[in-house]
């Protein structure tokens, strides 16, 4: 263990290590293997939640750069690099990782090794492989990937340790130790190489790189918090604090809700900002900051007030400038844009209040505030544009039973979503079947010889025009001695054999058509009802 104070993190990584070295020095039962798996997912964990740290303190690291870039920037940088060195070296960890894995188990690639769990693996007491690998065919561990793991982390140490100002050095311990001495279990010195990794199994192999992934991850955290603290002193000294509502939105739909972020915002009231902004752009440029309007204020708080003339969407830029605690000027950027007038969307089916699968449907889109354009989408099917109206096609039979168009409408070249609108999705119903205009009850001979086709159409109240035809049915009828006669059709005429049956019927027999099929729209299908007719 390394002569120097260790911190709490460090003293935790060296109480895993000694367990491992203590498991390596038992046979190595099931019981064992299960505690290396138990030992790496812990070690995995904890690389987990120092690389969400990591992230946290570059957070507030890069607030403070945004503040003031000009002082905080070197530090800024530094930290940058910090970074860039540490993924740099941890993937190069999981680069041997893996790949001791996939030649252990024997592995077709490495993305294989990278799914495979280690608590699936079948070899993970195997030892010959790991110590090829690492060891190789040296006594010293020299021609193995250890010498060059070991070699990387003494470079590794040096690239961040001059990271540092030189008077904080010696506050930072790094760890990963490869000076020693090191000693094995008969207390002979021995090779940093040959400690770790000498008749090391796949399980221990693993968790040992997962360690030391895992102090990579200390060292960079310890040297960026050193660089984070050197920068406190040009932090910004606020003297009032109050909560602040901020609307995630300038508008609310009938039925939305309105959302709004509520947070805690601090100030100097002793300095007002020079404020200044201008209507109708996106940005207030610095060399237009004299001309833009000016904001009075007072107390460190300015209110920007606009008066609502005219419709539709209005935008604003201005610029803020404020005085450093260091004495710099510094500027910060802003713009938003509200919209005049209740925005509102309207969408009405053209012909009923759903969409039929398989035809076009005509709706209406409109959306008051006079937009540049409207840009509808569909969740299913397509929908273009015709003249003013819009023709919602291509719908397919599915398990989709809805169809949501959502419109977006463009404002002084700005796209804005309106809202979105939910439809029921229905196959187009069946067509009614008829004969010499019967399709049930009573028919004379007469008009069924004069009319032998069978004619489809669609339902009282169904305002869609479409065109169906029959393509076959089966005829049927009975005899006097009461036997069946069926024929096939194919068309919608009357073959000359059934019309020389209903010539020679007699007067109350029956005549069926069933096994409809009708060809539409939507394509040809078989329709629900059959004719059942008797003849007068």
């Amino acid at each position: 263990m390394a002569g120097y104070k260790e911190t709490p993190r460090q003293k935790m990584i060296g109480m895993m290590y000694l367990v491992l070295t203590a498991l390596l020095a038992l046979n190595v039962s099931k019981q064992i293997l299960d505690a290396f798996v138990v030992v790496n997912e812990s070690m995995e964990l904890t690389n987990d939640n120092f690389s969400k740290k990591l992230d946290n303190t570059y957070a507030k690291f890069k607030i403070q750069y945004q503040l003031n870039p000009n002082k905080v920037g070197p530090y800024w940088l530094k930290a940058q690099q910090a970074h860039i060195v540490s993924e740099k070296f941890s993937k190069y960890i999981d680069s041997l990782k893996y790949l001791v894995i996939q030649r252990t188990e024997k592995l077709p690639t490495i993305e294989d090794a990278k799914k495979l769990n280690l608590r699936d693996a079948k070899r993970k007491d195997n030892y010959d492989t790991p110590t090829r690998f690492f060891i190789g065919s040296s006594s010293d561990g020299s021609a193995g990937e250890s010498r060059v793991l070991k070699e990387k982390i003494e470079a590794f140490k040096k690239q961040m340790i001059e990271l540092v100002d030189p008077k904080f050095r010696n506050t930072i311990k790094l760890g990963m130790d490869t000076k020693g001495p090191f000693v094995d279990f008969d207390g002979k010195e021995q090779t940093w190489e040959m400690h770790n990794f000498y008749r090391t199994i796949l399980a221990a192999t693993v968790t040992i790189l997962n360690k030391t992934k895992a102090e990579v991850y200390n060292a960079e955290f310890d040297v960026v918090n050193n660089l984070y603290s050197s920068i406190d002193a040009l932090n910004f000294k606020f003297d009032k604090i109050q909560a602040k509502v901020i609307p995630r939105s300038s508008y609310v739909f009938l039925g939305d809700e309105y959302q709004a972020e509520i947070l805690v915002g601090a100030y100097d009231t002793k300095q007002n900002p020079d404020v200044r902004y201008t209507l109708g752009s996106d940005t207030l440029t610095p060399a237009n900051f004299k001309s833009a309007t000016p904001l009075e204020g007072s107390n460190g708080l300015v209110v920007l007030k606009l008066g609502a003339s005219g419709e539709g969407l209005k935008k604003f830029a201005g610029i803020i400038k404020v005085v450093s605690p260091l004495g710099d000027t510094m500027t910060f950027h802003f713009h938003d844009e509200f919209i005049v007038a209740k925005p509102a969307l309207t969408i009405s089916p053209s012909k009923m209040n759903v969409f039929y699968i398989g035809v076009d449907n005509p709706v209406e889109i409109s959306v008051p505030g006079s937009p540049e354009r409207i840009i509808p989408t569909i969740s299913t099917g397509s929908i273009r544009q015709e003249g003013k109206d819009w023709i919602v096609s291509n719908l397919v039979s599915s398990a989709v039973r809805e169809a949501v168009i959502t419109v977006n409408a463009v404002f002084s070249g700005k796209t804005k979503n309106m809202g979105a609108y939910k439809f029921r999705l229905k196959t187009v119903p069946d067509p009614l079947i008829k004969i010499a205009g019967k399709s049930e009850g009573f028919v004379s001979k007469s008009l069924l010889l004069a009319s032998p086709y069978l004619l489809p159409e669609m339902p009282a109240g169904f305002d869609f025009d479409l065109k169906f035809t029959v393509t076959s049915f089966v005829f049927s009828t009975s005899t006097a001695s009461g036997e069946g006669s069926d024929e096939k059709v194919t068309g919608n005429h009357l073959s000359s054999a059934i019309l020389s049956k209903i010539q020679n019927a007699r007067k109350g027999q029956r005549v069926w058509f069933d096994d409809i099929y009708v060809k539409g729209p939507d394509g040809t299908r078989k329709v629900n009802t059959s004719l059942n007719l008797k003849l007068n």
